[in-house]
């Protein structure tokens, strides 16, 4: 039964699949009725080209891109199936291009209308319908709906980090926040705040500062009401109500729910003291306890000039240390308490004269 489409042209595809599609392709052509009038791009359906419009008002999607000869695709799916070009086999034949150079996707999603250009392609966007979530996480029990999304998931149980920054030497677990984070050693700054002059190289940094003006809290916890506005500090929240700690050290096997957290522990295994004191030169594993430390050299300047910045704002004196200034505090707290006391014994008597006289 294949032998008309065979026959159509010379062009050598590698997947049989690819063979199929251009067949549905080339017998929808002629129904293309509704067309772009940026790029001429032509549909057979009105809510596909609006869709389609959608890609002349966004920044242009993540692309794939082959490691042999550097052509681009839109999903990592048509490059597995393009690096089959380089295979040398080729046992099916298109008279045109190949069914993703003519760009019509054939297999629709019946609930959403959304198109896509291969089956497979369609049966993971399915399951954001279904509900389903085949790949199950072997340390814990999270479920996924994309393989993919399993395979970043897991690095985080065995602290696999196999995207590194060129420039600063930084890892990361999955592709897309090296390239986030790469953004750092560069001065672009393209998205800027509409209620005040900052600027931000990400729409997520954007998004959470814009937060700060308007007040909004969109991340609801579940278990208590707590609301946040960043979504890292929202899923943060969340492992204090299930106990999950994803984080897990290679060296011990202790496990944190917060990555900083991970990293500051590894420092023990390690010996590293990345903060150094800027008066004596001692280095620290933490920055909190650099700061503690660094008190010790502020304390010792006040005693040469005489400075006291510490000041009770009930009679006003001033103290130059805090230890000091809590003790004093601590005075005044016990001398009210004593007056409330007085005053509540002394209320009974002062009713009975009143009540006498």
């Amino acid at each position: 039964m294949l032998q008309t489409p065979l026959k159509m042209c010379s062009v050598k595809l590698v997947d049989c699949r690819n063979l199929i599609e251009k067949t549905v392709s080339t017998s929808k052509e002629q129904l293309k009725s509704f067309s772009c009038a940026t790029c001429g791009k032509t549909f057979s359906k009105q809510g596909n080209l609006m869709r389609h419009k959608i890609i002349h008002t966004k920044p242009k999607p993540k692309h794939f891109t082959c490691g042999r000869c550097n052509t681009s695709f839109p999903t990592a799916e048509e490059r597995r199936l393009h690096s089959k070009e380089h295979s040398g086999k080729k046992e099916f034949h298109c008279e045109q291009f190949h069914l993703k150079t003519h760009g019509e996707k054939s297999f629709h999603c019946s609930e959403c209308d959304k198109c896509f250009s291969t089956k497979g392609s369609l049966d993971a966007h399915k399951r954001i319908h279904t509900g389903e979530r085949p790949y199950k996480c072997p340390h814990c029990e999270k479920s996924y709906n994309h393989g993919s999304h399993l395979k970043t998931h897991v690095r985080l149980h065995t602290n696999e980090r196999p995207y590194q920054c060129s420039e600063c030497g930084k890892t990361f677990t999955n592709s897309s926040c090296l390239k986030s984070h790469q953004k750092i050693h560069s001065d672009e700054k393209p998205y800027q705040c509409k209620h005040c002059d900052k600027r931000f190289r990400q729409t997520s940094s954007l998004n959470n500062h814009e937060r700060t003006h308007t007040g909004e809290k969109p991340y609801l916890c579940s278990y208590c009401g707590k609301s946040f506005s960043n979504q890292t500090h929202f899923k943060e929240h969340q492992r204090i109500h299930t106990g999950e700690k994803p984080y897990h050290c290679g060296v011990c096997g202790k496990s944190f729910s917060k990555f900083d957290t991970l990293q500051k522990h590894k420092r023990i295994h390690t010996g590293e003291r990345p903060f150094k004191c800027s008066q004596c030169d001692k280095t620290f594993a933490r920055s909190d306890v650099l700061k503690v430390h660094q008190r010790v050299h502020t304390v010792h300047q006040r005693v040469h000039t005489g400075e006291k910045t510490y000041s009770c704002s009930i009679c006003g004196e001033r103290f130059a240390y805090l230890g000091s200034f809590q003790t004093h505090q601590n005075k005044h707290a016990k001398e009210q308490t004593r007056a409330h006391i007085l005053a509540a014994t002394a209320e009974p008597f002062r009713k009975m004269v009143a009540t006498e006289a």
